[in-house]
C-alpha cells in the first residue's frame, strides 16, 4: 500500500481514527508505532518541545534529553487528529518538519531526520479554513495528498443493525449479561434515526442497552435526540443563581444514572462502578453523597419516599 499522506475528513464520531489505525495495520509500518496527538490539545507555548523534543538546559526545567512525538513516531504512523483546529501560529513549524521530514530537539544545534507515515483528520470544513485564511495553503497541500471522506451513519442506513449488533456483542463480554436481541420494530426505527453523534452515539446507546436491558431506555434516546437530557424543574426558581440551579441539577441527574445502572445489576457495586468506567471507592463516594441507600435491601423504602424526603 502507498505510504502517501492522508487526511481523513468527516463529522465527529465517524470513525476517522478507527479509519487511520487501520491504514497504519494494512501498511509495512504496521509492527511500529501509531502515535495519536490531539493538536488543539497542546499548548502553543510547549508545541515545539512536545513535537521535536528538548535537550537539557533548552528551558526552565528540561534536565534531561526527550524525544518529542515525530522520533517517537519514527518508522511508524504520526496521526494528526482535529488538525484544523491547530492555532495558525504553530502551523509553520509543523510544514517545516513535515517538509524534509527533519526535526531539531530544543537547545540542539543539528537535526535529527525521522521516517513517519503522516496521517491527520479534520472534521471541520478545511477547504472553508483555507479560504479565511484559518489554515495554510501550503501545509494543505502538504496533508492533502490522498482525501478519504467518511460518511456519516444517517447516510449509510443498512449498516445500523450491524454495528448495533456488533457493540451489543461487544459490551455483553465486557460487562456480562446476555441482552434479548433489539425488535425488528426498534431496529428500523434506529434506522430512520438521524444519528447527530453518528457511531460513537450508536456505541453509547448499545452500551446503555446491555446495562439496562430494556428497549424502552433507547425509546427515550432516539425520540429525544441528546444524552439524558436534564429535567427541567417544574417550578422556575428566580431566586437561585443559575450555576447553584444548574450543580443541583447536574447532581440528580448523576443520582438518576446511578440509582439506573445499580438497578440493572441488581445492586453489584463491583459491575455498576465497572459499567460507569469509574473505581469501587468512587462509587462508594457517590453512592454516599447521593444520598443513595447502601444496597436494595434499603431501596424499597428509598423509592417510596417523595422526591425531596430522599436527601
Amino acid at each position: 500500500m502507498t505510504e502517501v499522506p492522508v487526511l481523513i475528513t468527516g463529522e465527529s464520531g465517524t470513525g476517522k481514527e478507527l479509519a487511520a489505525r487501520l491504514l497504519h495495520d494494512m501498511s509495512s509500518r504496521r509492527a511500529h508505532n501509531f502515535l495519536k496527538v490531539i493538536c488543539p490539545a497542546i499548548p502553543q507555548q510547549l508545541f515545539e518541545s512536545e513535537f521535536f523534543g528538548h535537550e537539557p538546559g533548552a528551558f526552565t526545567g528540561a534536565k534531561e534529553s526527550r524525544a518529542g512525538k515525530c522520533e517517537q513516531a519514527d518508522k511508524g504512523t504520526l496521526f494528526l487528529d482535529e488538525i484544523g483546529e491547530l492555532d495558525l501560529a504553530l502551523q509553520p513549524k509543523l510544514l517545516h518538519a513535515l517538509q524534509d521530514f527533519r526535526v531539531a530537539r530544543l537547545g540542539a544545534v543539528n537535526e535529527r531526520a525521522i521516517d513517519i507515515r503522516l496521517i491527520c483528520a479534520t472534521n471541520r470544513d478545511i477547504e472553508a479554513e483555507v479560504a479565511k485564511g484559518a489554515f495554510r495553503k501550503d501545509l494543505f497541500y502538504r496533508i492533502n495528498v490522498l482525501r478519504i471522506q467518511m460518511p456519516s451513519l444517517r447516510e449509510r442506513p443498512s449498516d445500523v443493525p450491524i454495528l448495533m449488533n456488533h457493540f451489543i456483542q461487544l459490551y455483553a463480554g465486557k460487562f456480562g449479561g446476555s441482552p434479548a436481541p433489539l425488535s425488528a420494530s426498534l431496529m428500523k426505527l434506529l434506522e430512520e434515526y438521524q444519528w447527530p453523534g453518528n457511531i460513537r452515539e450508536l456505541e453509547n446507546i448499545a452500551k446503555r442497552y446491555v446495562v439496562l436491558g430494556t428497549e424502552e431506555h433507547i425509546l427515550s434516546l432516539v425520540r429525544q435526540p441528546g444524552e439524558l437530557r436534564p429535567e427541567v424543574p417544574d417550578i422556575i426558581d428566580l431566586t437561585t443563581p443559575l450555576r447553584v440551579q444548574t450543580k443541583q441539577a447536574v447532581r440528580h441527574l448523576e443520582k438518576k444514572i446511578i440509582l439506573g445502572v445499580l438497578e440493572a445489576h441488581k445492586w453489584n457495586r463491583r459491575k455498576t462502578a465497572r459499567s460507569l468506567d469509574i473505581s469501587y471507592r468512587t462509587l462508594l463516594y457517590k453512592i454516599k453523597e447521593a444520598g443513595l441507600p447502601a444496597s436494595h435491601l434499603a431501596n424499597s423504602h428509598w423509592t417510596n419516599l417523595p422526591f425531596h424526603d430522599r436527601h
